[in-house]
């Protein structure tokens, strides 16, 4: 894995997550919309999850939101990396909430044999896995329950390349990749792509369920 595009992309990200961590929360509102949202519609799909997993759950703040709603449900997070989690650990201390936490990429299983993933949650993560996404994606539909609920919020597109190529800079890719292959893989529940800031940028919304289709075509 060392010296691969895949092991470079999850160096970045650390270094880029070390400094960021401790204002994540504070600088992230004026991009990250859509989450709660999303929450809300997890319960709509899945109003009784037993394990729930967040792939890139950084500071665990949409895993405790999940836990107030679903107070029963076992919260799991993994994300690459350490200052992310270390923040979520203390919230989940402050909250009095126990979490199962992983410091890894997600490219292999993390259910307990036996014990899939009611929901698995991707929350502006997947775009900024690169390469290395698809991958993601498919280790979602292995950990996945059958009938289990995908759930992912993230960037979609930019008409401006300047724009695109600024993301970049921050990790993000925005060239509308994503959601073709969550329609392919996955039956899709629900479906919203919403243009921001006048169509500078446009974010989606996407739940699908896990079934088991056989192996997935490249």
């Amino acid at each position: 894995m060392n010296g691969t595009p895949r092991a470079a992309n999850e160096a970045a990200l650390r270094r880029y997550y070390r400094f960021h961590a401790g204002i994540y929360d504070a600088t992230r509102w004026a991009f990250l919309f859509g989450r709660t949202a999303l929450v809300d519609a997890i319960a709509r799909h899945a109003p009784a999850p037993r394990d729930i997993l967040e792939v890139g759950c950084g500071t665990g703040r949409n895993l405790l939101v999940l836990g107030r709603r679903f107070p029963h449900a076992r919260l799991h997070g993994v994300d690459v990396s350490a200052a992310m989690l270390a923040t979520a650990r203390r919230r989940f201390d402050a909250a009095g909430r126990r979490g199962m936490l992983k410091e890894a990429a997600y490219d292999s299983p993390l259910a307990e044999p036996g014990r899939p993933f009611d929901v698995v949650l991707f929350s502006y993560c997947l775009s900024m896995i690169n390469p290395g996404w698809q991958e993601a994606l498919d280790t979602a539909r292995a950990d996945l329950a059958p009938g289990g609920l995908l759930a992912v919020v993230d960037f979609h597109h930019s008409p401006s390349a300047g724009f695109r190529r600024w993301m970049g800079m921050n990790h993000v890719r925005m060239e509308g990749h994503l959601l073709p292959a969550m329609e392919r893989d996955f039956t899709t529940v629900e479906r919203r792509v919403t243009p921001v800031y006048g169509g500078l940028w446009s974010r989606f919304a996407y739940l699908g369920r896990a079934v088991d289709k056989g192996p997935l075509v490249p």
